[in-house]
């Protein structure tokens, strides 16, 4: 190893290898540093992704592929059952396996990884991040750099440590919890999704199949009803009352931030990625392919600075997220407001609605026009993101 590099990114998650990988990509020397003994561990992630997603970044492969998606599946609290069918939806992956390759992608285009080193500071003079402080096999170290990449989750530290303001409100931030079970006989092609106050008030519950009756079952709900009522107690009496017996093969928690992407992702000598910027879609809490992107975006935007030797340019980076996905997040976060408030009898009467609509016109527009009808400056969101 070097004692300073160009960029030094943090965390090698999707966000941070796709960053290291672009930003290597214009030939700079770029380092990424992993707390944990492995890239991919520990798994909190439904696991579930758009076929567009994956494929911007990386050719699929069975390895990491556990199911191919083509219908979704969203269940009311009365039972009643509405389908929506697609052609190449998404996947549900084997993250472990699927990070490790991304993190082979950066690999190969020059980037340097490091796994068991756990950033602890910041090197900041004048006002200008310009290095990290690390503990690695026991030792204290500190490596310098032109520019540091955050890539460090949603309980990042960076940002803060370069004063961003990265506080997230509680009533924003998703209380999630998930097994992964077996013996879960389901359709292997299905996302499945509840909805109500049994399940997941405030939010929703999934079962996303990973193929051969293994399944990844869980929900994320607000902070508000997680401060009354815990996620696990959902989650407990779903699997109490639909698959009792199911053995359970992992078991997680943690918090997924449902909001907007924070108000600045980057300053001098620092950027922000992922889970970290807060560039999780607001309205399915999915960070998996909105992180790639920012950290694509980061990482070209970072490798440009330091070859045009104008370090300032990192600070584009906040513009052109926002017209890639930023802007779309804010709508997603007003539809959010509008939908995760309803009753359950405003549920049961959209399944109803939506279910004497032709299959081959069921759409996910048409289902939040469904959904929201009664409300129109919703239903101008609505345009916007699924017909303009």
């Amino acid at each position: 190893m070097k004692n300073d590099y160009d960029i030094i990114v943090v965390g090698a998650g999707p966000a941070g290898s796709m960053a290291a990988r672009f930003a290597a990509e214009h030939g700079v020397s770029v380092l990424m540093l992993e707390k944990d003994r492995d890239v991919g561990y520990p798994v909190r992630c439904g696991e579930a992704i758009s076929k567009t997603g994956v494929e911007e970044f990386i050719t699929p492969d069975n390895k990491w592929i556990t199911a191919t998606i083509i219908k979704f599946s969203l269940n009311s609290p009365d039972g009643t059952e509405a389908v929506i069918e697609f052609e190449d939806a998404g996947y549900v992956l084997e993250r472990r396996i699927f990070d490790y390759e991304l993190a082979k992608t950066a690999a190969s285009a020059g980037a340097e990884i490091l796994t068991r080193t756990y950033v602890d500071g910041l090197l900041i003079e004048e006002g200008k991040v310009c290095g990290v402080k690390y503990e690695f096999r026991g030792e204290q170290k500190e490596l310098r750099a032109k520019i540091v990449i955050g890539a460090d989750g949603v309980e990042s530290r960076v940002g803060r440590w370069a004063g961003l303001k990265t506080f997230t409100d509680f009533r924003d931030m998703e209380c999630c919890a998930q097994v992964t079970a077996s013996n879960i006989n389901v359709d292997d092609s299905t996302l499945y999704f509840y909805f109500g106050e049994n399940y997941a008030p405030g939010g929703y519950f999934w079962v996303f199949p990973k193929g051969k009756n293994i399944a990844n079952i869980g929900l994320g709900v607000s902070g508000m009803v997680g401060k009354k009522r815990s996620a696990l107690s959902f989650l407990n009496n779903f699997m109490n009352n639909n698959y009792p017996q199911a053995p359970v093969l992992t078991s997680i928690a943690g918090g997924v931030p449902s909001t907007i992407t924070l108000e600045k992702i980057s300053a001098p000598g620092i950027m922000l990625a992922g889970d970290a910027a807060r560039q999780v879609n607001p309205l399915s809490g999915g960070g998996i392919a909105s992180g790639m992107i920012g950290g694509s975006i980061a990482g070209r935007i970072a490798g440009e600075a330091v070859k045009m030797n104008k370090l300032g340019h990192i600070l584009t980076y906040d513009r052109e997220w926002h017209n890639r996905l930023g802007k779309r997040h804010e709508i997603f976060e007003r539809l959010k407001n509008g939908i995760y408030n309803f009753d359950d009898n405003k549920f049961n009467k959209i399944a109803h609605s939506f279910n004497k609509v032709p299959k081959d016109k069921r759409t996910l527009g048409r289902l939040f026009t469904t959904a929201l009808i009664n409300q129109p400056a919703l239903l101008v969101d609505i345009a916007k993101v699924f017909v303009i």
